[in-house]
């Protein structure tokens, strides 16, 4: 930029440029236009008050999740109980009390004073990631309309607190909502020790709840595989510590318990995945305490469909086949002649649609390799809090497909159901790694249309010709541009450019196509291979070869810590791939 200035002023006598004022202008804007914002270094002082308050507030929420571990482990898997239910609830309402009255504290007094919010995170809480917060918030509120009138009817016999706690909890979860819709790109930078705190608060009391939830709806689903006729764990139920849990001789008084009881079970996978949203825009929001953002204009992002077809109408078919194979497993697993059959068509099912994710993720990787794009290099707690959160939550179906491996592998078993499940478990490897491949690679891709454009503007001395690659007839009789000209060169141009945009947005080049058809097939697929199992799809209890090697208490624990992750590995992917489809 100084080299161009200099340039222009030596051609002009005494030092003045003789370059017009709307000409100087506008290579000024071009100059800068072209060149990347400079990352903004923090000082000193300020970097080690964001470590100061990183610290406090983390130690504050690794206790509370901590002693909440603990508290509820305790409760529910320990041969005698450390605490009751009612217990654990008190220890969750108080925490749900003091986030509430923390969330309208910062709404009401921080957010409002002056400088308290300089910046805004534009890539923080995206309008897809808040629509499905907003989704999955509806669905925790029918949950605890109908934890409250299951636990009405017992007021009998149990504690007033179970009906408490729902009704602190669909307090929490509507001023949650709307605190993380409208503050969730908020760069805060006054009281930073409370809202650090707060923040880690609030993640922690959503981290709570998830826990409790996965514990509560996993122990629901083993009783239920163990009552079956012929369940694998039928022998063990009497016994075990896991069955004991959740017993009681307590009855309700009106005829609509069980109704609501199946309902809000049937409803937790929407309240666990709503805890873990929540906790991860949290989680950036705590991130972006006392930062400065220098890009603070995000990209126009719209969803268009047209052109994409063939994705779509192969992940619809793999979705309403998936539909159909699970109502048929639900219906007819209970059975002991129809439960192989069952068993072999779950897992052929798997098998194709996870071969053919496999294939997608692959050829979007290589066409990755023929794209030219910007990787965007710059640092966003986002972005590297969805890396993490795939790469992490992975880690449960690996947990759970290694261990399948190892089992029928030691046992040389040669039954069609085993080796059909060895081939599903090599399958959620393979495809889980590639897939993992193609999102973050599409993830760290600047959007095709945020290229910026490349100009060129040349000024020559006084004396020799002058070029222009807009509007070189435009010239007045001393062979200089006029105002009115730069004016006219700058519009044109910006129209030629507009109408380049646009043409290229209506005709999508084979490689952005095949972006977007990869993204809309693996989108829908993750949502089918969410459902199956966050609605009660257990085949991991169903065939008995891997509770016969590891033992009872053993495979129960690795399927009930691995499967949640599980499940919100395919939430995740698909919010995920929404915006692989959007800057494609």
């Amino acid at each position: 930029m100084e080299g161009n200035q200099s340039s222009v002023a030596a051609a002009s006598p005494n030092g003045v440029s003789s370059v017009p004022a709307g000409q100087e202008l506008a290579m000024q804007t071009l100059s800068y236009s072209s060149q990347p914002p400079s990352p903004n270094t923090p000082s000193t002082p300020h970097q080690q008050s964001r470590n100061s308050i990183r610290l406090l507030s983390g130690i504050l929420a690794v206790n509370i999740l901590l002693l909440g571990s603990a508290l509820v482990c305790g409760a529910a898997f320990s041969k005698v109980k450390v605490l009751s239910d009612e217990e654990i609830h008190i220890y969750l309402t108080i925490l749900l009390i003091l986030t509430t009255a923390w969330m309208i504290f910062y709404m009401v007094h921080t957010a409002s004073r002056t400088q308290a919010v300089l910046y805004k995170d534009s890539h923080a809480g995206p309008i897809w990631l808040r629509g499905g917060l907003v989704l999955f918030g509806v669905a925790s509120l029918i949950m605890d309309v109908f934890k409250t009138g299951f636990s009405t009817g017992k007021l009998n016999c149990e504690s007033p607190v179970k009906v408490t706690f729902p009704l602190v909890q669909l307090v929490f979860v509507v001023v949650q909502t709307y605190f993380l819709w409208v503050h969730s790109k908020d760069c805060v930078q006054k009281q930073s020790n409370i809202t650090g705190c707060g923040l880690m608060l609030t993640l922690a009391t959503n981290l709570m709840l998830w826990m409790s939830a996965v514990t509560d709806e996993s122990l629901h689903q083993t009783r239920e595989e163990a009552s079956k006729p012929n369940g694998s764990f039928n022998h063990l139920r009497d016994g075990s510590m896991f069955f004991k849990a959740g017993r009681s001789g307590c009855e309700c008084t009106h005829s609509a318990c069980e109704i609501f009881e199946k309902g809000f079970y049937y409803l937790y996978p929407f309240n666990i995945e709503y805890s873990l949203f929540a906790s991860a825009m949290t989680y950036v929001m705590w991130k972006n305490i006392g930062r400065e953002i220098d890009d603070c204009s995000p990209h126009k992002i719209s969803f268009r469909t047209k052109g994409v077809v063939f994705g779509v109408i192969v992940g619809l078919l793999v979705v309403i086949a998936g539909l159909g194979v699970f109502v048929v497993y639900e219906v007819e697993v209970t059975g002991d002649a129809s439960k192989e059959r069952v068993l072999i068509m779950y897992y052929t099912f798997s098998i194709v649609g996870l071969s053919l994710m496999s294939l997608a993720s692959l050829a979007g990787s290589i066409i990755y390799r023929f794209d030219k794009r910007t990787v965007v290099s710059t640092k966003n707690p986002t972005r590297s809090l969805d890396v993490a959160l795939l790469l992490g939550a992975a880690l449960g179906q690996f947990l759970i497909s290694y261990f399948s491996i190892v089992a029928i592998v030691a046992e040389k078993a040669t039954r069609t159901v085993s080796m059909l499940n060895l081939t599903c478990s090599c399958l959620i490897i393979l495809q889980l790694c590639l897939q993992n491949l193609f999102i973050i690679e599409g993830l760290h891709k600047q959007p095709y249309h945020a290229e910026p454009p490349v100009v060129s503007v040349v000024f020559i001395n006084e004396g020799t010709s002058r070029s222009n690659p807009y509007s070189p007839s435009l010239k007045n009789d001393n062979d200089e541009p006029s105002p009115a000209e730069n004016s006219l060169e700058l519009s044109s141009h910006s129209h030629d450019f507009s109408s380049s945009t646009h043409s290229s947005s209506s005709h999508l080049s084979w490689k952005r196509r095949a972006l977007k058809e990869i993204s809309g097939f693996l989108l829908l697929c993750n949502v089918i291979f969410w459902i199956i199992p966050a609605f009660g799809a257990r085949p991991q209890f169903e065939n008995g070869l891997e509770e016969w090697v590891y033992g009872f208490s053993m495979w129960v624990a690795i399927v009930n810590i691995g499967l949640p992750f599980g499940i919100f590995y395919r939430m995740h992917s698909v919010a995920s791939l929404f915006e692989v489809y959007l800057t494609s």
